[in-house]
């Protein structure tokens, strides 16, 4: 880059355009600067334009912007957005360091956000809001920046673009009053109206605005970065007092040109307008779908069932309709941008068995176009040739993990039956086919799976085994109105013959949790009588699986298999609720299973894979899904009262703008130390899509007293109708 601009130099020097004695562009030290990695996954805001035309995403992590995604919901661009303040002599803080950081929607009909950070010291007050463009790819945060003091001020925006994923081979640029960052698909720029008095760039942890002003109180003007970790940085021409107000444009495109374009168009259109019609594509989505239900008594949970709608909307990826993808963040050490994660995968994929989640969810909450483009995708563009469904994948469809899992095989075909979709049968008959012949490396036959729900073991799972009958089931009705008889014949005695399998595969009648028979976790061998033992994983134990438990099994209820007041169910209850359970100041959750330990250290550190087997140094926490799932299994026993409560208490678990967690701090330390209150979330992904759509499924569940996505056909075959 610093080649290119000598030889452009050179050029205008020729022509005479620029005096001879011009000073060559100054590239910054420190390259390639520190090691990119993303910021916590606990993100208290998501948001995104209603159109898809604006194919930017972003969300909020503490005092400020974090991860943009851009030009998919499979692709982070952008790390974070932050601010600092200095007097220029004594001082520079950061905005996201400050311990006062209230966020909030400022509409509940939209998922426009504003963030308030005070200074510890009382010296200064910010007060961000954000909306992205409808009518470009463009993230605008207007910024009212209050000195307390009485004294000036200077304030500086600080962007640490990650392009394409990976933030390591990005160059950067001033350009005029903007700064820019460029990789060889996307770029990014950074624009101030009023413009920026001051720019630079400069690497992560050497040259960049933060380390510049931390250091000196000043910010030195460098020119280019030409490739690593770049950091954009702009000073802001608000003083606190007299100038108070700026608006940041932050430009994605595929050059950077394109981005600078976006950020500075959207900058003429003015974020007042932006923001008109940004919460007019929101507003008008919620007169499209159903009112919050009768079951939610509060202005609290109804305002928190409108935020899960607007996320679970802005979850779906603009260019590939049907790809919701789970989360988007990046837990603990997925965060990390190792070689092992790096690109960073993970949350932000589209896993089938969320996707099923999700769409239930929104078919419930009167959104039902989206849960047909979210099985049409399953179908039209996840599935693979052999007729399975991959573990995840990225929007487009490719497949990150490969894995197999039969629950992500069944469950796509119960949504299509649930949806009436027998256009869909050819795909249906092949992942219907797949489960039928599937085996394991040592020729395990179906239903043994390579791995549950939790993705951690292989074996005979209840809660795999009870999607797996229940895709067969309904495979065969998609079968019969295709009039494909042989095929529907041949589904229900496979599923008949599972359930029949079931009991030994999973119920013991000789564990230790109970002298009755329960289920099981998983088993290793099919033979939940026989005392094998296998390890757990995330530096958890070795035990006996017929000492490990969770409340997968709840899924045979669900979805019609079993009856709610079975015995075995009834005293598997009694074990999870035993074994598993814990009650916090707001309500009941559940671990996974016994002795999780996905989850944060004692010392309330990230979780790691790498820790050494058996030595307890992660735990895993309480997950709030699980007590939605206990509400529809309550309904199913007759029981609304309870399911009430556990709607009710799946609410609680929410940040105060309304995003909710995949896990809450639980029973093991550093809970209830300060900082980390019990049934409040920890670090984990956020905001999940699955528990939002728990949470929106068991609401309306809770409205009809009975339990709304079980299918009829499955009900009916098993328990009579």
């Amino acid at each position: 880059m610093r080649k290119l601009m000598f030889g452009a130099l050179a050029g205008l020097l020729v022509t005479g355009l620029i005096p001879a004695t011009a000073v060559a562009a100054e590239e910054a030290p420190g390259a390639p600067g520190a090691h990119p990695s993303w910021l916590p996954a606990n993100k208290t805001g998501f948001g995104t334009a209603r159109d898809r035309s604006s194919n930017v995403w972003f969300t909020l992590q503490g005092g400020q912007l974090s991860e943009v995604y851009y030009p998919d919901l499979s692709t982070p661009s952008v790390r974070s957005l932050n601010f600092v303040v200095t007097d220029g002599r004594s001082f520079a803080v950061t905005d996201y360091s400050a311990k006062s950081q209230q966020v909030r929607r400022t509409d509940d009909d939209s998922l426009t956000y504003e963030q308030t950070v005070t200074d510890d010291q009382h010296r200064w007050r910010l007060r961000k809001t954000y909306v992205t463009d409808p009518a470009a790819t463009t993230v605008l945060v207007d910024v009212d920046f209050q000195s307390l003091t009485g004294r000036p001020y200077q304030l500086y925006a600080v962007a640490d673009p990650d392009l394409t994923n990976d933030g390591s081979d990005d160059s950067a640029a001033r350009q005029g009053d903007a700064v820019t960052a460029q990789d060889a698909t996307n770029a990014a720029a950074l624009t101030a109206k009023p413009a920026f008095t001051k720019t630079s760039v400069g690497y992560a942890g050497a040259s960049d605005g933060n380390t510049q002003l931390a250091k000196t109180f000043q910010l030195k003007q460098y020119d280019t970065a030409s490739k690593g970790n770049v950091v954009l940085t702009g000073q802001t021409n608000a003083d606190g007092l007299r100038d108070r107000h700026v608006t940041l444009a932050l430009g994605l495109g595929a050059k950077a040109a394109d981005a600078l374009g976006s950020a500075q168009a959207s900058q003429r259109r003015g974020v007042r307008d932006i923001t008109r019609a940004y919460d007019r594509g929101w507003a008008q989505y919620l007169r499209e779908v159903s009112k919050p239900p009768s079951s939610l008594k509060t202005d609290a949970e109804r305002d928190l069932y409108k935020a899960s709608m607007l996320t679970l909307a802005a979850s779906e990826d603009k260019h590939h309709p049907g790809a919701f993808i789970a989360s988007p963040s990046m837990p603990w050490r997925f965060g990390n941008n190792d070689p092992e994660w790096s690109p960073s995968g993970t949350y932000h994929l589209v896993w089938p068995r969320d996707l099923y989640q999700i769409a239930t969810g929104l078919a419930a909450g009167g959104d039902k176009a989206a849960a047909n483009r979210a099985v049409s995708y399953m179908f039209g563009t996840q599935q693979q040739a052999d007729g399975h469904l991959p573990q995840n994948s990225r929007v487009d469809g490719v497949p990150y993990w490969t894995s197999v899992q039969l629950d992500e095989t069944a469950f796509p075909i119960v949504l299509a039956q649930q949806l009436g979709r027998n256009d869909l049968w050819p795909g249906v008959r092949k992942a219907a086919d797949f489960i039928l012949g599937y085996k394991g490396p040592n020729g395990q036959p179906s239903p043994y799976t390579q791995q549950e729900r939790w993705e951690e073991q292989d074996g005979w799972s209840p809660s795999t085994i009870a999607s797996v009958i229940a895709g067969l089931v309904c495979a065969a009705d998609l079968a019969s109105h295709n009039g494909a008889a042989a095929d529907a014949a041949r589904y229900l005695a496979a599923a008949d013959k599972m359930k029949a399998d079931l009991p030994k595969q999973t119920i013991t009648t000789n564990g230790p949790l109970s002298k009755d028979p329960y289920f099981v976790r998983l088993t290793k061998d099919g033979n939940a009588n026989a005392g094998t033992t296998y390890n757990l994983g995330n530096s958890s134990v070795t035990m006996d699986q017929r000492a490990v438990t969770d409340a997968g099994f709840l899924d045979l209820v669900r979805l019609g298999v079993y009856r709610a007041d079975d015995p075995v169910i009834r005293n598997s209850i009694r074990v999870t609720d035993a074994d598993i359970a814990f009650t916090t100041p707001t309500g009941q959750f559940w671990h996974r299973y016994t002795k999780d330990g996905y989850g944060e250290q004692a010392d309330g550190s990230p979780w790691d894979y790498t820790f050494p087997a058996g030595s307890r140094t992660t735990f895993g926490r309480l997950w709030p899904l699980l007590a939605g799932e206990r509400g529809e299994y309550e309904l199913t026993l007759g029981d609304p009262a309870s399911a009430a409560r556990r709607l009710r208490d799946l609410g609680r678990v929410s940040s105060s703008a309304e995003t909710m967690p995949e896990q809450v701090w639980d029973e093991n330390p550093p809970s209830g130390q300060t900082g980390f209150p019990a049934g409040t979330p920890n670090t984990s992904a956020t905001p999940l899509a699955w528990t939002h759509a728990q949470y929106v499924r068991l609401a309306w569940d809770v409205r009809a007293g009975s339990v709304l996505e079980t299918p009829a056909v499955v009900r009916c075959h098993f328990l009579g109708c």
